[in-house]
């Protein structure tokens, strides 16, 4: 089959699964027509404010990194949304007579139809009204435009096709409950810029404007720029090497497709020495303590490591716990208690803590027929978490003290933050037991629906709680700052942190397993909901 005849057919392919798609469901074509409204809209308010910033000393900054930042985009899409777009995944065609070449050229035309594809084309267009001037500039503008849109959808195809076997898989689907921590991430250090950028201005975009010009796409725009200045040179080896960007990616795509529909999938073939394999106890298992305690903390170590949600919930504490001290360290306006915010974020995942084995807990509710039973099951659990967060939330507070040099303060941060931690375990504790709650184990939500109340009364009530019992270390710590000799005594507020913190965890412990042992029925109702 030639490929002109191939391209219109993938082309009403494309457009026949988006309509189909929209005609599953009322709320799926609610939801599509909102996202896609608001997407439009973003993008027409887009579009004016880059044609506004033409003329601006630094507009070419801005374009580039603008353009720079929606290449990673497309690149970053299909790991963490597979799901976004039936038609990455090429493995659905191996049946049928196609040569990847023709195949490809095909693919690529249809990739061309959506939403993602207009929105990325606005900003290409406005990226080149900011900076073009001279109608030289303009026509090298258009082809900019068209090489810039076929590099993102190609580098999004690529790297599609290059992990389809990943991300048609159960570890793949869960590699995108972890785009929250792209998200998360990438929001402190969108701010972390943003306040750079308020207090020097747009000049502090200028060094890496300068490197991204030669990093395809945000190339084309830098070649556009070169034309308006009159490096038609510059604005030459900048096109040629978005277009060998370009014929690059086409040839990875293509060598991937043959790859994937000529040779067959590993995880069909038997695997007669992983079969033969026989499970043995972690090295992790024999430093644990012996009986239900070690048993109960290997079981919550292997669900952090394992388990997607969970794993998602603690790599984002972790990563916001280090970023939001050490970046503010960084910029010279935090404060060594900032590092208590290590503390508080891993002190969460005490939170809810037989929602997270969802409908497994009724396995764990067999084995716990006492008030004794229910005490050494939160125990463990808390002391998992304890091997954790102890040693990271010290880490932190060391990192962040050594970053703003006041060394002073190190015994009071750590013990604030070893406090509010006894506080989060204490909290956690009693509202697992008094507020559980079901965490969906497909898709991305993390409340069923209908349990939305009892989370938020769970992790907020249970946080406003800890703060409050925290209050008398708090008062402690001001009391000695604001003192004419509170100075010398300073270090008292480690021990002092340390030993509250450990009576606040083990009197939580006790008040919750009373009620643990009394509400099993309910609480097994409540966390198999979802």
């Amino acid at each position: 089959m030639s490929t002109d005849a191939i391209t219109p057919v993938f082309v009403r392919l494309k457009l026949s699964l988006l309509r189909n798609g929209l005609r599953q469901s009322g709320g799926r074509k609610a939801a599509y027509i909102t996202s896609a409204v608001f997407a439009l809209l973003f993008a027409a308010l887009q579009l004016i404010g880059l044609i506004a910033l033409r003329g601006h000393a630094h507009a070419e900054s801005v374009v580039v990194l603008a353009v720079a930042v929606l290449g990673l985009g497309w690149a970053v899409m299909p790991l963490f949304f597979p799901s976004g777009d039936e038609t990455l995944d090429p493995t659905r065609l191996v049946m049928l007579p196609l040569r990847p070449r023709p195949l490809v050229r095909a693919l690529l035309t249809a990739s061309l139809v959506g939403i993602g594809p207009l929105f990325t084309l606005c900003l290409l267009v406005g990226s080149v009204v900011a900076v073009a001037r001279g109608g030289a500039a303009f026509a090298a503008g258009v082809v900019a435009v068209v090489l810039a849109l076929l590099v993102c959808v190609a580098l999004a195809r690529a790297v599609a096709a290059a992990n389809v076997r990943l991300l048609t898989s159960r570890k793949g689907r869960d590699l995108a409950v972890l785009s929250g921590l792209v998200i998360a991430v990438g929001a402190q250090i969108v701010n972390f810029g943003a306040q750079r950028i308020g207090a020097s201005g747009l000049g502090e975009l200028d060094p890496a404007a300068g490197v991204l010009q030669w990093v395809p796409p945000a190339s084309a725009i830098g070649a556009v720029h070169a034309v308006s200045e009159g490096s038609y040179g510059l604005a030459a080896a900048q096109l040629a090497l978005t277009a060998g960007a370009l014929v690059a990616l086409l040839a990875l795509w293509s060598r991937h497709l043959t790859r994937l529909m000529t040779s067959p999938d590993g995880s069909t073939l038997p695997g007669a020495e992983s079969a033969a394999k026989e499970r043995s106890s972690t090295g992790l298992a024999r430093l644990l303590p012996p009986g239900r305690t070690g048993t109960v903390m290997e079981r919550s170590l292997r669900y952090v490591w394992r388990d997607p949600k969970t794993k998602a919930a603690w790599v984002t504490s972790l990563a916001i716990g280090l970023i939001v001290p050490v970046f503010n360290a960084w910029q010279g306006t935090g404060s060594v208690y900032f590092a208590c915010f290590a503390a508080g974020m891993l002190g969460i995942q005490m939170y809810n803590q037989f929602g997270q084995d969802t409908s497994a807990f009724w396995i764990v509710a067999m084995t716990i027929s006492s008030t004794r039973d229910a005490y050494v099951e939160l125990r463990a659990r808390a002391y998992a978490l304890l091997l954790i967060t102890l040693p990271y939330a010290t880490l932190v507070t060391v990192l962040t003290t050594a970053m703003l040099g006041d060394w002073r303060r190190l015994p009071e941060a750590l013990g604030l933050s070893f406090a509010l931690l006894g506080a989060m375990l204490a909290t956690g504790a009693w509202t697992s037991a008094r507020f559980p709650y079901s965490i969906p184990q497909e898709g991305y939500k993390n409340v069923a629906p209908g349990q939305t109340g009892l989370a938020w009364i769970s992790i907020f009530g249970g946080m406003m709680a800890a703060a409050l019992l925290c209050a008398p270390v708090i008062a402690l710590t001001i009391w000695l700052n604001v003192s004419a000799d509170g100075d010398d005594w300073t270090w008292l507020l480690l021990p002092a942190g340390t030993v509250y913190g450990a009576g606040l965890t083990a009197a939580g412990l006790k008040l919750a397993a009373p009620r643990t042992a009394r509400r099993l029925p309910e609480i097994l109702a409540a966390v198999s909901k979802g």
